[in-house]
């Protein structure tokens, strides 16, 4: 017997809630075969068997969470089984079913001490919806700010939570903010769509490509700071934070230095797609070098983001706005322009560093058509 144990699906997981078994015990699978889905804490993904085999026992229930390399389940073949994670598991976390807790999150209701009326004391969807129902407060009264309504995060959110704290905690970040007029990018794209370009490329694909060819140029912001040393990587490979109903996942445009303007614009819409979907593949959400967070189709001018680490810095992207530039006459024309906040770990740079970064990735999204050739 063989151990399968929870595989690390993202950078920043420490542990995962399995969602669903997709092969049941004494049942064989083939090497990419997927074998069960999980969540982390960016996202739920398919895991695919790596090797071929036969899944023996299920060691962690769906539902059930385990640390990474803990012993999930038992495959035929040589080495012991560790069967003592099911009662840890079972210890650590109500016993429901994934739906169930998702609508408890949807309800803001907590699932312990919720009576499951499933096998073996289970809880259901209609336990937690019975719950739900019930006329006693969520929370203890406050004669100033009413009934309380406690709301348990999922296991995406709470690492969401843990991350940015240790980000606001150990990394002593600077920020630095420059306007883009990007007026020839919007004129570029009105023109696309009016020829029916309907997949031409989206205004935060330019920024991708800008930030990928300024990468190139300045390597120390596509590193990390590692161990009291800084660690600089060869490959340019660029987040994109895609926000879900409950949580904000961020994809990762690999290699993005070496693709084109074109072949950004196709990747970064499947992995949109497929992360509002819960569709992403693991792979998908690993390895960022840096990250490119964008809100301006919410009408937000201009934001500070949290840098993700171990990464060094992360780019804010802020709406489209008409404003008043002086022109090379002294007159005064109106341009489309953007704001873009730079946050930097200042272990890794320094602040004249981050306004030489921005002030070129300003001067390539006012040359379009350089990212477009």
């Amino acid at each position: 017997m063989t151990e399968l144990t929870m595989p690390k699906l993202s950078d920043s997981v420490a542990d995962a809630v399995i969602v669903k078994w997709l092969k049941s015990p004494g049942e064989p699978f083939r090497r990419g075969e997927a074998l069960l889905e999980v969540e982390t804490d960016k996202a739920t993904v398919v895991y695919e068997a790596e090797t071929d085999g036969t899944l023996e026992t299920i060691l962690v229930p769906e539902g059930g969470t385990a640390a990474v390399g803990a012993p999930i389940a038992a495959l035929a073949g040589d080495g012991p089984a560790t069967p003592a994670v099911e009662a840890a598991v079972a210890a650590d976390r109500p016993n429901a079913t994934p739906v169930a807790r998702r609508t408890a999150v949807e309800l803001g209701i907590s699932l312990h001490g919720v009576e499951g009326s499933g096998p073996g004391g289970r809880i259901g969807r209609e336990d937690v919806v019975r719950a739900a129902g019930s006329p006693a407060p969520t929370g203890a009264p406050s004669a100033a700010r009413g009934n309380v309504q406690v709301l348990t995060p999922t296991p995406t959110q709470a690492t969401i939570a843990r991350r940015m704290a240790e980000s606001a905690a150990t990394i002593p970040s600077f920020t630095v903010t420059a306007d883009a007029d990007v007026s020839q990018i919007v004129a570029l794209r009105v023109g696309a769509r009016a020829e029916g370009g309907d997949a031409a490329p989206s205004l935060n694909d330019f920024v991708v490509k800008a930030v990928a060819a300024a990468l190139g140029e300045f390597p120390r912001f596509n590193a990390s700071w590692v161990r009291d040393r800084i660690e600089i990587y060869s490959r340019v490979n660029v987040g994109v934070a895609v926000a879900t109903d409950d949580a904000l996942l961020v994809p990762v445009v690999a290699d993005a230095g070496a693709k084109s303007l074109a072949e950004i614009a196709s990747e970064t819409r499947r992995l949109a797609d497929a992360a509002r979907r819960r569709a992403l593949r693991p792979g998908e959400l690993q390895d960022a070098t840096f990250t490119v967070s964008n809100l301006g189709m919410f009408g937000v001018r201009s934001f500070t983001a949290i840098v993700d680490p171990p990464q060094t810095a992360i780019l804010a992207v802020g709406a489209v706005r008409r404003a008043p530039v002086e022109d090379a006459t002294g007159g005064v024309v109106f341009r489309d322009v953007m704001t873009l906040t730079l946050s930097c770990d200042h272990r890794v740079v320094y602040g004249a560093d981050g306004a030489r970064f921005l002030s070129r990735l300003r001067e390539l999204l006012e040359r379009p058509l350089v990212l477009a050739l």
